[in-house]
């Protein structure tokens, strides 16, 4: 598996060279390569569907890293998507972008490499490998949307998509390191095993929790869920293939999947399936409202992913066995209609030259195929028979009546609504895009096979996988075996089906379709006389990151001042904020700390303590630049007199060095320092500062010298093993056999050092004035300009 994985990504490299040789070849490849990927999951599916298929590659064994991958039916249900209809979108694009189109080759080696990350996040058998798919995702989705970044609204919207989804990974990143120390493993199936067993973190309820709400933000960001949603419908400015793609088929669904994978593990914890169906519900409700009020046919589409997101967050949530069944058949119905929806609407772009419904008429009467698969794939978005959209619907209804309680009856109502504002959007999409509406019918070009030909390979799919629902039954019951029934007998053998008997989910379905097609005949009388309040989350997006900019616009101001004495205190406050407290709680001070190993640390000690006091109360540059160098060569003699000769050879070398440049420097300077007054008022809280920190510095250094209560193990075994190396201990013989080559480094860098040194003394920058020369000085003040007569 890991090798399929990295086909995509060599493909990926090789991809733009051929573009340029052969636009559509280079599609072409990356279609093969995904069609090869889904016939090789294909003969993996029966080993897959009874126990997977792993693959695992240690990364680092001694940290516990592994490259863990695992094939079973959720992973087919995603290869289905990301690589069959991955195929067809390849294909579809080698005709959508033109022969003039500056980002074929781009946008065909980045979405190859998008199948391959895709690919190894829904085979990712550890959360740490799913997270570094996770977030490569994130990284070549910005890089489709932004496009060549020649366009504001591609660079607007693909830095939206980025911010919101890397927010939630990185909160995701938090609550998978807490969940794995908790667990004491990464391994998704272990972490399942160890929650189903009731041992996973027993005596750590809170943070078991925080890990678990954690986990959930970064998949309610990625699959678009209220709050996160605007970033879904503005993506709609990359091209179309890719809308289709990302937005239809794979990336949105990333949450999804996350939230499947974990659901046997945690659907029992309140805090975790509470806030998936509320925030799913309501998702499915605000995004289905949301586009009936849509006229731009894209936007109709991207915000009814986001309404049928939410209903499969719900149904992955919940975890029931009957709501696992069927979202693993939404999950494929979903892709196999809005996929040749999104083509569609790219094909009428081509021919019309625009998607706005209120200008398009009389399309369906000269474009009849589209239209056609346009209303296949609609019916099965909207629900109906024999689609694989109602075998999903009609299990998704049963699951939550046969669930029962206040939970179910409450999911199930708001389903029912949500499925009803989906008939109505669908209805609308049809009838925007291909009634008659005006008396001037739409001109549009004839649309060539490789644009409908994909879109009708998905619809019809998703009428075959209706009556073959015992064929998506077996995939989907190898995922919820592991789920509980949560209700009666009949739960626990319910399957797919195209037909069962009458009863509730049936009238469900009935009341969706009638008041659905209700609400897109009269949808705008009703809604010119409701008074709904809108709460724009577009507009809590852009106040936050306005927010923050002003934030830091502010800070910098405050900081950054070009002032040396302040950003040295800012250093020195925020190492006394953060790791001061924790030293002063879990810190332990050694009890046989002695003062001093040497006599001749002493008086040098001294030396250096009182070159640094006195330092403080020089008035005259150059005396202080003496006693900084007192300072430094007082560390150089402790470092000769603890046995680095190195080390202090390094010191003695950077003080000197530092000491001619202070000299050459201080030629240009005035000879006192010149402070306000308010410079001097100010100085005690700095000395506080100082003093603190410097305290702080010499209290760690003693903790943690002292924190080592034996000896290091290779000591006396390495001496005893190499008496040649002529040696006392392991590190002396480190710096006698190997710090020769460092040593030379370091020489260079100081050679480096003192050749810019030496030109930042001899520059000198000349201005014509007057018939001479004027040289200032560094400081490029006109107080230390001299005159230099020609």
């Amino acid at each position: 598996m890991l090798a399929v994985v990295a086909a995509h990504l060599v493909l990926a490299l090789c991809l733009p060279a051929l573009a340029r040789y052969h636009r559509r070849l280079a599609f072409g490849a990356g279609a093969a390569l995904l069609a090869a990927t889904l016939v090789w999951a294909m003969t993996q599916a029966s080993t897959a569907l009874s126990g997977g298929v792993t693959d695992r590659v240690e990364w680092a064994p001694e940290l516990g890293l592994t490259l863990s991958l695992r094939m079973d039916a959720l992973a087919i249900a995603m290869i289905v998507l990301v690589s069959g209809v991955g195929a067809l979108i390849m294909i579809y694009a080698a005709w959508y972008f033109g022969p003039r189109s500056t980002d074929a080759a781009r946008s065909a080696a980045l979405l190859v490499a998008f199948a391959g990350m895709m690919l190894g996040l829904v085979l990712a058998d550890d959360l740490l490998t799913l997270y570094v798919f996770w977030e490569l995702t994130s990284l070549t989705s910005f890089l489709l949307v932004g496009q060549g970044g020649q366009y504001r609204e591609n660079r607007r919207a693909a830095v939206q998509a980025l911010v919101v989804t890397v927010f939630g990974g990185l909160a995701m990143l938090l609550g998978i390191v807490l969940l794995g120390q908790l667990a004491g493993t990464y391994s998704i199936p272990e972490i399942t095993a160890a929650a189903t067993s009731g041992t996973l973190a027993p005596d750590s309820p809170v943070a078991l929790s925080v890990s678990l709400v954690l986990i959930l933000l970064g998949a309610l960001t990625k699959s678009a869920q209220l709050p996160f949603h605007p970033w879904l419908p503005y993506a709609m400015a990359a091209p179309t293939p890719i809308s289709a793609y990302l937005h239809a088929a794979s990336m949105v669904k990333a949450g999804v999947v996350l939230v499947a994978r974990l659901g046997p593990a945690f659907s029992v914890h309140p805090v975790w399936w509470a806030p998936v169906m509320v925030l799913g519900l309501a998702t499915m409700v605000l995004g289905g409202w949301r586009a009936m009020r849509q006229t731009d046919l894209k936007r109709l589409l991207a915000f009814g992913t986001v309404s049928q997101l939410g209903f499969l967050m719900v149904l992955f949530g919940s975890g029931s066995r009957v709501a696992g069944l069927a979202g693993i058949a939404m999950l494929l119905a979903h892709g196999l209609f809005k996929a040749p929806l999104f083509m569609v609407v790219g094909a009428i772009d081509k021919a019309c030259g625009t998607r706005d419904l209120r200008e398009l008429c009389g399309l369906g009467r000269r474009r009849r195929g589209l239209a056609v698969v346009a209303t296949l794939a609609g019916l099965s978005m909207a629900g109906l028979p024999p689609m694989l959209g109602f075998v999903g619907k009609e299990a998704a209804f049963e699951a939550f009546v046969l669930e029962g309680g206040v939970r179910g009856w409450i999911a199930a109502i708001g389903l029912v609504a949500g499925s009803l504002l989906t008939v109505a959007y669908t209805a609308r999409f049809l009838w925007g895009a291909f009634s008659t509406k005006g008396l001037h019918p739409t001109g549009g070009d004839p649309v060539p096979f490789g644009l409908s030909g994909p879109a009708w390979l998905c619809a019809l799919t998703g009428i075959a996988a209706g009556f073959a629902a015992p064929l998506v039954q077996q995939l989907a019951a190898s995922y919820a075996a592991s789920l509980p029934p949560l209700g009666d007998a009949y739960a626990a053998r319910y399957e797919l089906a195209l037909w069962h008997t009458p009863g509730l989910p049936l009238l469900f379905t009935g009341v969706a379709l009638a008041g659905g097609l209700l609400l897109h005949r009269y949808g705008q009388t009703l809604t010119g006389h409701l008074s709904v309040p809108h709460v724009s989350a577009q507009r809590g997006y852009e106040a936050v990151v306005t927010g923050l900019e002003r934030s830091a616009i502010t800070v910098t101001g405050r900081l950054q001042i070009g002032s040396l004495p302040v950003y040295l205190g800012c250093i020195l406050a925020t190492l006394i904020a953060l790791p001061g407290p924790v030293l002063a709680v879990t810190g332990t001070f050694p009890t046989d700390q002695a003062p001093y190993h040497s006599i001749m640390q002493v008086p040098v000690g001294l030396m250096v303590i009182v070159a640094a006091i006195a330092l403080c109360l020089a008035h005259r540059r150059f005396t202080a630049v003496l006693l900084v160098g007192a300072v430094g060569y007082g560390i150089g003699g402790l470092f000769v007199i603890d046995g680095a000769p190195d080390l202090a050879l390094a010191q003695f070398l950077v003080e000197t060095l530092t000491l001619v440049a202070f000299v050459f420097v201080l030629r240009r300077l005035p000879a006192h320092f010149d402070e306000p007054d308010s410079e001097r008022r100010v100085r005690a809280p700095k000395a506080a500062v100082a003093a603190v920190g410097g305290l702080l510095v010499a209290g760690m250094a003693v903790v943690l010298s002292g924190a080592r209560t034996l000896p290091p193990a290779t000591t006396g075994p390495f001496i005893a093993g190499a008496p040649e190396a002529g040696a006392t201990n392991l590190i002396s013989a480190i710096l006698v056999d190997f710090r020769a080559l460092d040593t030379v480094g370091e020489i260079t860098v100081l050679l480096i050092c003192a050749a810019g040194t030496a030109s930042l003394v001899l520059a000198t920058r000349y201005d014509k004035k007057k018939g001479g020369t004027v040289v200032r000085s560094g400081s490029g003040s006109p107080k230390h300009e001299q005159e230099v007569l020609g």
